[in-house]
C-alpha cells in the first residue's frame, strides 16, 4: 500500500481535527499529554488503519522546507554561517539560558507521539504489514527528532515508549551521554531502512527517503565523534565509533545508488519548480500546491527590504572554470563590477556578467548578475519590486519569474515545490564519508562529486587535486577540503545544512567575525558612480557587526525551568 503524504482529502478527514487540539493545547515536559491521549486507552481507534495513517502523516510537518505559509523554513532563513550577512544581522541563536523553548518542549511532545504510535499500533488487530509499516514510519521520525535534540542539546533521556506518572526514575531522571542516544537512533533507522515499504511516489514515506535520511543522519555524527575535541565539549574523539557511523552512511548511499536516480539537467529547477515529480534527482520533497499549502521564500528574497546577502567568503569559496580557486586561478579574478545605466530605475547598476561566466555554474543560478544595494536598486523583471541585498549580491537561486506576480511578491502566496532529501546530497556524503574512512577512490569521486562538477561546469576531481588551496583552514587534507567546498557550493543558501556541518566539524569559529572578517564584506562595488553604502577597500561592508565565538556554543542550554522542574538533567557544558 502506497501512502501518499499529500493526500488532501484523507489529512482533512482524520489529521486537521487533531493538529487543531495541538494548537489549543501546550505542553511543557516529557510527561504532557498531546491530543492522542484521549484515544490511548480506545482500542477501536488504534484497531482503525486510516486514524493512524493520519497521524504517521502528521509528521510531514517536521519538513518545514520553504516554510508554512508566513513562517521561516529550513532554506535561506538560518543566515547565521558564513554564506550570508544576515538582514537582521544574526547572533548565535541563544547568548543566554532561556527559561524555556518550543525546541526541547516540542520535541518531546513529537517522541510521545512517536512512541504512542509503536506501542499501541503493535497492540491493535491491524494487520501484520500495517503495523510493521506503521511502525517503520514512527521509529524513523523518533530517529529524526532525537537526532536534531542531540544537536540541540547534546545529552538527553532515552524515552522509548509513552510515559506515565509512575516513570519518576526517567520524568525525574539524568540525561544520558550522547552517543547512546545516538546508538539507540542508528537501531531505528536500521529498522526503518529494513521495513519501510518501497514506493515510487516522491512524497510518500518509502524506502528510499529512508536511507536517505539514513546518510544524513550518520555521515552528521561520524564526522562530529571524530573531530569533536576535549575543548569544544568535554568528550575526546570516538573513532570507532565515527568508523560505524560513516560505513553505514556509506551503505546508505550505496542503497540509494541502486534506485536509478539521476541528476536533474538544470540545478536551478530543483529549487523554483512548482512540480519535483518528475524531476530525477528527488528523493523525497515537500508539496507546495496555490490555494492549498504555500510558502513565503520568493516573497522573502524579492523584497524592498534588504535580503540576506551572501558574503565575499562564499563568493571567494566558488571555483573557476580551470578547477582552480581564487588563489590558483590562471582566469581573470577582478570581481569588481562593471557599471551599467538602467533605464527603469534611472541610474547605474553594477553588472557583473564578466566573474560569474569564469566561475562554477551554480554561482550564477544562485545569485544575480547585477549587484544591488542601498541606492542602486534592481528588479528581477520588469514588473517586479526594486530590491536591495545586504551584500549586493542578491539570492535568485528560489525564485521563479514564470509565476505571476502577485504569487511572487506576495508573502504566504508562493508555490514552488521543495527538495528534502535529493540525489545531489547523497552524492556529497558518500563522498565525504569515503575520503573520512580512508578509503575514497578516483572511482567514488567519478560517481559522486564529478557528476555535481560536470553539471557546474567543472573538469573533473581528482583524488589528488594537484593544488593545495591556501584559504584551507579547517586543518584537513587538500581532497577533504576539496569536498567540502563542493558541499558548500553545491548546498548554498540551503542553510539547515551550513551551520551544521561547521558543528560537526567543529569549525563554529570561522563564525566569528573578529577572526574572520569577510564574512562582513560583499561584492565589490568600487566601480559604482553613486555609494549609500558602507564600504572597505571598496566591498559592502557591514561593519558596525559583531560575532564573537565562544565554545559553549556548539550546544544549545539546557532551559532553566526544565531544570527547576528537574535538577538532574544539570546545564550544557561552558553554560553553567
Amino acid at each position: 500500500m502506497k501512502t501518499s503524504l499529500l493526500n488532501l482529502d484523507h489529512l482533512t478527514r482524520n489529521i486537521l481535527p487533531i493538529l487543531i487540539f495541538i494548537m489549543l493545547s501546550s505542553c511543557n515536559d516529557m510527561l504532557d499529554k498531546s491530543p492522542l491521549d484521549r484515544f490511548e486507552n480506545d482500542p477501536e481507534f488504534w484497531n482503525n488503519a486510516g486514524n493512524i495513517e493520519g497521524l504517521t502523516n502528521s509528521f510531514y510537518n517536521e519538513f518545514t522546507a520553504y516554510g508554512n505559509n508566513g513562517g521561516y523554513g529550513m532554506f535561506y532563513f538560518k543566515t547565521i554561517s558564513d554564506d550570508q550577512i544576515g538582514n537582521p544581522f544574526n547572533e548565535w541563536e541563544y547568548t543566554s539560558i532561556p527559561a524555556n523553548s518550543n525546541l526541547w518542549t516540542n520535541g518531546w511532545e513529537d517522541i510521545r507521539m512517536a512512541n504512542l504510535i509503536i506501542e499501541n499500533v503493535n497492540n491493535s488487530e491491524l494487520s501484520d504489514k500495517d503495523k510493521t509499516r506503521f511502525t517503520a514510519i514512527a521509529r524513523l521520525m523518533r530517529a529524526w527528532i532525537y537526532y536534531n535534540m542531540v544537536r540541540y542539546y547534546g545529552d538527553l533521556q532515552w524515552v522509548d515508549r509513552p510515559l506515565t506518572i509512575k516513570d519518576t526514575h526517567i520524568l525525574y531522571g539524568k540525561r544520558i551521554d550522547r552517543d547512546i542516544i545516538m546508538n539507540y537512533v542508528l537501531d531505528d533507522l536500521n529498522y526503518a531502512t529494513e521495513n519501510m515499504p518501497e514506493t515510487t511516489s516522491k512524497t510518500s514515506w518509502g524506502r528510499d527517503m529512508a536511507n536517505a535520511m539514513k546518510a544524513d543522519i550518520c555521515l552528521w555524527e561520524g564526522t562530529y565523534r571524530k573531530y569533536r575535541t576535549l575543548t569544544e565539549n568535554g568528550v575526546e574523539p570516538d573513532y570507532s565509533g565515527s568508523e560505524k557511523f560513516l560505513s553505514e552512511c556509506v551503505k546508505a548511499c550505496n542503497y540509494i545508488f541502486s534506485q536509478g536516480y539521476s541528476l536533474n539537467n538544470s540545478y536551478h529547477a530543483n529549487y523554483n519548480s512548482t512540480d519535483l515529480s518528475n524531476n530525477p534527482e528527488m528523493i523525497f520533497y515537500k508539496q507546495y500546491r496555490q490555494g492549498v499549502l504555500s510558502h513565503s521564500l520568493i516573497a522573502y528574497t524579492c523584497s524592498s527590504t534588504a535580503i540576506s546577502g551572501m558574503t565575499k567568503d562564499a563568493f571567494d569559496a566558488y571555483l573557476f572554470l580551470d578547477g582552480k580557486p581564487l588563489a590558483l586561478t590562471s582566469l581573470n579574478t577582478d570581481d569588481a563590477g562593471i557599471p551599467l545605466y538602467n533605464d527603469i530605475t534611472k541610474q547605474n547598476n553594477i553588472i557583473i556578467s564578466k566573474q560569474l561566466a569564469v566561475r562554477d555554474k551554480r554561482l550564477s543560478e544562485t545569485i544575480d548578475s547585477v549587484v544591488y544595494f542601498q541606492g542602486s536598486t534592481w528588479a528581477r523583471t520588469p514588473d517586479g519590486m526594486q530590491m536591495t541585498s545586504t551584500s549586493g549580491y542578491g539570492c535568485r537561486k528560489y525564485d521563479n519569474t514564470s509565476i505571476p506576480l502577485n504569487y511572487r511578491n506576495q508573502t504566504a502566496a508562493n508555490y514552488t515545490c521543495a527538495p528534502i532529501f535529493w540525489l545531489a546530497v547523497v552524492y556529497l556524503n558518500y563522498a565525504e564519508a569515503q575520503a573520512e574512512l580512508g578509503q575514497l577512490s578516483q572511482s567514488d569521486l567519478d560517481r559522486s562529486i564529478n557528476l555535481l562538477n560536470a553539471r557546474a561546469g567543472l573538469p573533473n576531481l581528482n583524488i589528488n587535486p594537484g593544488f593545495s588551496d591556501p584559504s584551507n583552514n579547517h586543518g584537513v587534507s587538500d581532497i577533504i577540503w576539496e569536498i567540502r567546498r563542493a558541499r558548500r557550493c553545491e548546498l548554498m543558501f540551503d542553510n539547515w545544512f551550513r551551520y551544521w556541518d561547521l558543528i560537526r566539524w567543529h569549525q563554529l569559529d570561522k563564525l566569528d567575525t573578529k577572526r574572520y572578517p569577510n564574512l562582513l564584506l560583499g561584492a565589490n562595488i568600487k566601480n559604482a558612480t553613486e555609494i549609500q553604502v558602507d564600504t572597505l577597500y571598496g566591498y559592502i561592508y557591514a561593519g558596525d557587526k559583531a560575532r564573537s565565538f565562544n565554545k559553549r556554543y556548539y550546544l544549545y542550554p539546557i532551559p532553566s525551568g526544565e531544570i527547576t522542574l528537574n535538577p538532574q538533567l544539570t546545564q550544557n557544558p561552558f553554560w553553567e
